[in-house]
Protein backbone atom coordinates (compact mmCIF):
# COMPACT_ATOMS: atom_id res chain seq x y z
CA UNK A 1 0.00 0.00 0.00
CA UNK A 2 3.13 2.33 -0.60
CA UNK A 3 2.19 5.78 -2.30
CA UNK A 4 4.02 7.59 -5.16
CA UNK A 5 5.47 10.59 -3.72
CA UNK A 6 7.59 13.30 -5.21
CA UNK A 7 11.27 13.93 -4.04
CA UNK A 8 13.78 16.22 -6.04
CA UNK A 9 10.80 17.46 -9.07
CA UNK A 10 8.08 16.03 -10.97
CA UNK A 11 10.49 14.14 -12.99
CA UNK A 12 11.50 11.84 -9.95
CA UNK A 13 8.61 9.90 -8.51
CA UNK A 14 9.26 7.68 -5.39
CA UNK A 15 7.83 5.48 -3.78
CA UNK A 16 6.76 6.67 -0.22
CA UNK A 17 6.70 4.24 2.90
CA UNK A 18 3.95 2.47 4.32
CA UNK A 19 2.40 3.57 7.21
CA UNK A 20 1.21 1.06 9.87
CA UNK A 21 -0.41 2.38 12.63
CA UNK A 22 -0.71 0.50 16.16
CA UNK A 23 -3.67 1.08 18.36
CA UNK A 24 -5.14 -0.39 21.34
CA UNK A 25 -5.95 0.04 25.56
CA UNK A 26 -3.34 0.97 27.95
CA UNK A 27 -1.15 -2.05 28.66
CA UNK A 28 -2.55 -4.43 26.30
CA UNK A 29 1.21 -4.79 24.53
CA UNK A 30 1.63 -2.26 21.98
CA UNK A 31 5.07 -1.33 22.63
CA UNK A 32 6.32 -4.67 23.30
CA UNK A 33 4.99 -5.82 19.93
CA UNK A 34 7.09 -3.06 17.80
CA UNK A 35 9.50 -4.55 19.98
CA UNK A 36 9.27 -7.69 18.93
CA UNK A 37 8.39 -6.06 15.36
CA UNK A 38 11.44 -4.07 14.68
CA UNK A 39 14.09 -7.29 14.55
CA UNK A 40 11.99 -9.24 13.01
CA UNK A 41 11.08 -7.24 10.11
CA UNK A 42 14.68 -6.11 9.76
CA UNK A 43 15.96 -9.72 9.46
CA UNK A 44 13.58 -9.95 6.69
CA UNK A 45 15.23 -7.15 4.96
CA UNK A 46 12.50 -4.37 5.68
CA UNK A 47 14.06 -0.90 6.22
CA UNK A 48 11.71 0.29 9.10
CA UNK A 49 11.83 3.41 11.14
CA UNK A 50 9.22 4.03 13.88
CA UNK A 51 7.27 6.62 15.60
CA UNK A 52 5.39 6.45 19.15
CA UNK A 53 3.00 8.72 20.54
CA UNK A 54 2.07 9.56 24.08
CA UNK A 55 0.43 12.32 25.93
CA UNK A 56 2.81 15.07 27.20
CA UNK A 57 6.27 12.51 27.14
CA UNK A 58 8.23 10.62 24.91
CA UNK A 59 9.23 7.59 27.69
CA UNK A 60 8.17 5.04 24.69
CA UNK A 61 10.20 6.23 21.68
CA UNK A 62 12.99 6.53 24.55
CA UNK A 63 12.44 2.75 25.25
CA UNK A 64 12.45 1.55 21.75
CA UNK A 65 15.81 3.96 21.24
CA UNK A 66 17.43 2.15 24.34
CA UNK A 67 16.46 -1.19 23.76
CA UNK A 68 19.55 -0.97 20.53
CA UNK A 69 17.36 -3.12 18.24
CA UNK A 70 17.18 0.35 16.25
CA UNK A 71 19.29 3.08 15.05
CA UNK A 72 18.08 5.59 17.50
CA UNK A 73 17.11 8.08 15.17
CA UNK A 74 14.92 6.29 13.37
CA UNK A 75 12.52 6.25 16.19
CA UNK A 76 10.35 9.39 16.45
CA UNK A 77 7.76 10.86 18.99
CA UNK A 78 4.79 12.41 18.94
CA UNK A 79 3.44 14.45 22.15
CA UNK A 80 -0.58 14.54 22.04
CA UNK A 81 -0.90 16.75 24.46
CA UNK A 82 -5.04 15.60 24.57
CA UNK A 83 -6.86 12.31 23.70
CA UNK A 84 -4.38 9.59 22.40
CA UNK A 85 -6.84 9.23 19.67
CA UNK A 86 -7.39 12.90 18.46
CA UNK A 87 -3.72 12.71 16.54
CA UNK A 88 -4.46 9.78 14.83
CA UNK A 89 -7.46 10.25 13.57
CA UNK A 90 -9.23 14.15 13.92
CA UNK A 91 -6.05 15.82 13.38
CA UNK A 92 -3.30 13.71 12.30
CA UNK A 93 -1.18 16.56 11.24
CA UNK A 94 1.62 15.92 13.96
CA UNK A 95 2.36 11.92 12.91
CA UNK A 96 2.31 12.86 9.44
CA UNK A 97 4.72 15.45 9.86
CA UNK A 98 6.92 13.38 11.65
CA UNK A 99 6.76 10.36 9.28
CA UNK A 100 7.25 12.51 6.25
CA UNK A 101 10.45 13.80 8.19
CA UNK A 102 11.79 10.14 8.67
CA UNK A 103 11.03 9.69 5.01
CA UNK A 104 13.00 13.01 3.89
CA UNK A 105 16.27 11.19 6.67
CA UNK A 106 15.57 8.09 5.46
CA UNK A 107 15.20 7.63 2.07
CA UNK A 108 15.10 3.87 1.50
CA UNK A 109 12.47 3.14 4.58
CA UNK A 110 10.02 0.89 3.21
CA UNK A 111 7.90 1.04 6.55
CA UNK A 112 7.01 2.83 9.36
CA UNK A 113 5.49 1.96 12.53
CA UNK A 114 3.41 4.33 14.53
CA UNK A 115 2.10 3.41 18.03
CA UNK A 116 -0.96 5.18 19.23
CA UNK A 117 -0.78 6.32 22.65
CA UNK A 118 -2.90 3.97 25.16
CA UNK A 119 -6.33 4.33 24.39
CA UNK A 120 -10.17 2.89 24.50
CA UNK A 121 -11.96 0.38 22.59
CA UNK A 122 -13.10 3.06 20.23
CA UNK A 123 -9.83 3.98 18.87
CA UNK A 124 -9.41 4.35 15.12
CA UNK A 125 -6.91 5.71 12.36
CA UNK A 126 -7.16 8.21 9.85
CA UNK A 127 -6.98 6.69 6.33
CA UNK A 128 -4.92 9.68 5.84
CA UNK A 129 -2.49 9.25 8.09
CA UNK A 130 -2.17 5.17 7.86
CA UNK A 131 -2.18 2.47 4.82
CA UNK A 132 -3.00 -0.46 7.16
CA UNK A 133 -3.47 -0.35 11.12
CA UNK A 134 -4.04 -3.22 13.62
CA UNK A 135 -5.40 -2.88 16.70
CA UNK A 136 -3.82 -4.97 19.94
CA UNK A 137 -5.97 -6.25 23.10
CA UNK A 138 -4.91 -8.76 25.51
CA UNK A 139 -6.58 -11.41 27.09
CA UNK A 140 -6.63 -10.20 30.89
CA UNK A 141 -8.28 -7.67 30.00
CA UNK A 142 -11.65 -10.16 29.50
CA UNK A 143 -12.99 -12.46 27.03
CA UNK A 144 -15.76 -10.26 26.53
CA UNK A 145 -13.50 -7.16 24.46
CA UNK A 146 -14.99 -9.06 20.93
CA UNK A 147 -18.39 -9.51 22.08
CA UNK A 148 -18.34 -5.36 22.83
CA UNK A 149 -17.67 -4.92 19.05
CA UNK A 150 -15.65 -1.91 19.54
CA UNK A 151 -14.60 0.27 16.36
CA UNK A 152 -11.05 -0.31 17.15
CA UNK A 153 -11.87 -4.32 17.57
CA UNK A 154 -14.16 -4.03 14.50
CA UNK A 155 -12.62 -1.83 12.30
CA UNK A 156 -8.68 -2.66 12.29
CA UNK A 157 -7.12 -4.40 9.46
CA UNK A 158 -6.00 -6.66 12.01
CA UNK A 159 -7.14 -7.81 15.08
CA UNK A 160 -4.24 -9.08 17.44
CA UNK A 161 -4.93 -10.80 20.64
CA UNK A 162 -1.93 -10.77 23.29
CA UNK A 163 -0.92 -12.45 25.93
CA UNK A 164 -2.00 -15.55 25.45
CA UNK A 165 -0.24 -17.05 28.01
CA UNK A 166 -2.26 -15.89 30.54
CA UNK A 167 -5.41 -17.24 29.20
CA UNK A 168 -5.37 -20.02 31.51
CA UNK A 169 -4.77 -17.89 34.93
CA UNK A 170 -7.69 -15.62 33.80
CA UNK A 171 -10.35 -18.24 33.08
CA UNK A 172 -10.14 -16.96 29.53
CA UNK A 173 -11.55 -19.49 26.68
CA UNK A 174 -8.62 -18.76 24.02
CA UNK A 175 -10.02 -20.32 20.81
CA UNK A 176 -13.63 -19.49 21.97
CA UNK A 177 -12.49 -15.45 21.70
CA UNK A 178 -10.76 -16.00 18.95
CA UNK A 179 -13.89 -17.67 16.95
CA UNK A 180 -15.60 -14.27 18.97
CA UNK A 181 -13.34 -11.98 17.31
CA UNK A 182 -13.48 -13.31 14.01
CA UNK A 183 -17.50 -13.36 14.28
CA UNK A 184 -17.78 -9.78 14.85
CA UNK A 185 -14.75 -8.70 12.53
CA UNK A 186 -16.09 -10.66 9.29
CA UNK A 187 -13.53 -13.00 9.06
CA UNK A 188 -11.03 -10.66 8.70
CA UNK A 189 -7.81 -11.27 10.43
CA UNK A 190 -7.13 -12.50 13.93
CA UNK A 191 -3.75 -13.42 15.21
CA UNK A 192 -2.81 -14.32 18.85
CA UNK A 193 0.90 -13.50 20.46
CA UNK A 194 2.92 -13.74 23.16
CA UNK A 195 4.93 -10.58 22.93
CA UNK A 196 7.03 -11.96 25.94
CA UNK A 197 8.15 -14.83 24.23
CA UNK A 198 7.92 -13.85 20.60
CA UNK A 199 5.19 -16.00 20.00
CA UNK A 200 3.46 -14.95 16.80
CA UNK A 201 5.18 -12.68 15.62
CA UNK A 202 6.11 -14.38 12.43
CA UNK A 203 2.73 -14.24 11.65
CA UNK A 204 1.94 -10.74 11.52
CA UNK A 205 4.96 -10.32 9.32
CA UNK A 206 4.17 -12.06 7.11
CA UNK A 207 0.69 -10.41 6.89
CA UNK A 208 2.44 -7.42 6.34
CA UNK A 209 4.89 -8.46 4.03
CA UNK A 210 1.75 -9.77 1.83
CA UNK A 211 -0.97 -7.41 2.53
CA UNK A 212 0.87 -3.92 2.97
CA UNK A 213 4.49 -4.67 0.84
CA UNK A 214 2.96 -6.81 -1.46
CA UNK A 215 6.09 -9.40 -1.14
CA UNK A 216 4.97 -12.73 -2.15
Amino acid sequence: MSRLSLSGGLTEPRIAAARVGIGGPVGSGKTALVERLIPALLARGIDIAVITNDLVTAEDAERIRRSGLIDPARVSAVEAGACPHTVIREDPTLNIEAADELERRFPGVELILLESGGDNLASTFSRDLTDFWMFVIDVAGGDDIPRKRGPGVIRADLLVINKVDLAPHVGVNMERMRQEALAVRGDRPVLLTNCRRGEGIDAIVDLLEREVLFRT
